[in-house]
């Protein structure tokens, strides 16, 4: 497995291999199945949008709703004015959808489809909406179309009346729907009136009832979205995910906005506690507290297990901005920290973290693939990987304990279901870190000193 991977390292500038990101398209997809009553639909071939289903679902392990313009030789030439014109109507008729959210593709955008006017001239049944978002898959990553998604959504949606809603807007990145759900019950907790958006709790976690609805209970509502204008203030988590579409609403509907690191780990999930904190201008509650503690009592306890155990983190940038700075908490070293998608700002804020508890040794790079990252651990072993599923290959061939976290987890059940985020969160990543280093300590070594009690 991977064995003819080189140590020694070159550097490539336009060349990926096993590339730790996918296209716009999937983000724009996701961020899209967080609004209620929403059909996504992929303006491209078929082949393109079955692709992106495909990476929800076996993540997800749900169905993940889209449909497509389905492009041909002929829409390539002449454009897609008419695919689009007869698929809305058709989308409407067939599947009654209360949004339809376009979404374009790397043919689309080369040929230079202009959706904007093409979405003017429809004839959009009364009470239904059309949005779009331009997300060329040749540049950036998910990442990029979730966040051009959001703002998609708002630039056709988003009012301003003048009167305050009372709520706080809460944009909380790419992250899983029992993530949303942890933030959600932090937030309610604080007693703030929230907004998630988008919100897929509820949609990508829908329960078993024996009927399928193709458009679950969840998802952040259109009036809601107009309301975005509204609000106290927002707060925005993942410096990289979450930077753009706040500035939006600052600069259209001057909104205030807070920007917080996706809270993981201790110091990052007592930003976003004060955070409400502010918006409520109430005390912190006593079970909130007591969670804190308990985080706290574990990374004590299991202290002696991570101290300075070198680990390489891979994935989403502000989800791996997380994970990174709650390993340096659990004092472990973040020998390697990774991300595809293409920001300098993902450096400046691991290299910030490295400063702070004062590591050194340590590696971080933006627009990176997992055959680098490779490279390095064939250099310099680490003790830990943690990432996506697409690491078990690396893990296998180094023989590295190996944590699946972020997006996309598709050979393990479960993880969707369960937060990373808030105090909760943490202590399940601990117990998950911590146990796997003891499985291989266990594994490794020798019978007498196989012990019952570690």
């Amino acid at each position: 497995m991977l064995d003819l991977t080189p140590k020694t390292v070159k550097e490539r500038s336009a060349l990926r291999v096993n590339p730790c990101k996918t296209c716009q398209p999937v983000g724009a997809m996701y961020a899209a199945l967080g609004v209620k009553g929403c059909m996504p639909h992929s303006h491209g071939s078929q082949g393109c949008c079955s692709y992106h289903r495909t990476v929800l679902s076996r993540h997800f392990k749900e169905p993940a709703i889209a449909s497509s313009s389905s492009f041909t030789e002929g829409a390539s030439v002449f454009g897609g004015r008419s695919n689009i014109s007869t698929a809305a109507k058709n989308i409407f008729d067939m599947y009654d959808p209360d949004i339809i959210a376009v979404h374009t593709t790397c043919l689309s955008e080369t040929i230079g489809d202009d959706l904007g006017s093409y979405i003017m001239d429809m004839d959009i049944p009364e009470g239904k909406i059309v949005v779009h978002a331009n997300t060329p898959s040749y540049v950036g990553s998910h990442i990029n179309g979730f966040f051009n998604m959001m703002m998609g959504f708002m630039n056709y949606l988003t009012k301003k009346t003048g009167t305050n809603n009372g709520k706080t807007a809460v944009f909380p990145g790419w992250v899983n729907p029992g993530d949303i759900r942890e933030l959600k019950r932090i937030a309610g907790l604080m007693n703030v009136p929230t907004t998630f958006f988008p919100d897929q709790s509820g949609v990508l976690d829908a329960p078993m009832t024996g009927k399928y609805d193709m458009y679950p209970e969840g998802g952040t509502t259109a009036e809601e979205i107009q309301g975005l204008g509204d609000s106290e203030g927002v707060i925005a988590l993942g410096e990289i995910i979450g930077a753009e579409p706040a500035e939006l609403l600052k600069k259209k509907w001057k909104t205030p906005y807070t920007l917080l690191p996706m809270p993981v780990g201790v110091t990052y999930t007592d930003q976003y506690v004060l955070a409400l904190r502010r918006q409520s201008k109430t005390e912190v509650p006593a079970e909130l507290e007591a969670e804190r503690g308990r985080l706290v009592d574990l990374l004590l306890d299991s202290h002696q297990y991570t101290y300075q155990k070198n680990v390489a983190i891979f994935g989403d940038p502000d989800v791996v901005i997380g994970l990174t700075s709650f390993a340096l908490e659990m004092g472990m070293t973040p020998k390697y920290v990774i991300t595809g998608t293409p920001k300098g700002e993902f450096t400046r804020r691991i290299e910030a973290l490295f400063a702070k508890y004062g590591v050194t040794g340590c590696t971080a790079k933006a627009n990176a693939d997992l055959f680098e990252l490779h490279q390095w651990i064939k250099n310099e072993p680490v003790d830990l990987l943690i990432g996506s599923t697409y690491g078990k290959q690396i893990a296998r061939s180094e023989d590295i304990p190996f944590l699946r976290a972020g997006f996309p987890v598709l050979d393990r059940y479960g993880g969707p279901l369960q937060p990373i985020v808030g105090y909760a969160g943490a202590i399940r990543l601990v117990e998950q870190i911590t146990n796997v280093l003891l499985d291989r300590f266990d594994r490794d070594v020798s019978d007498e000193d196989f012990e019952i009690v570690l």
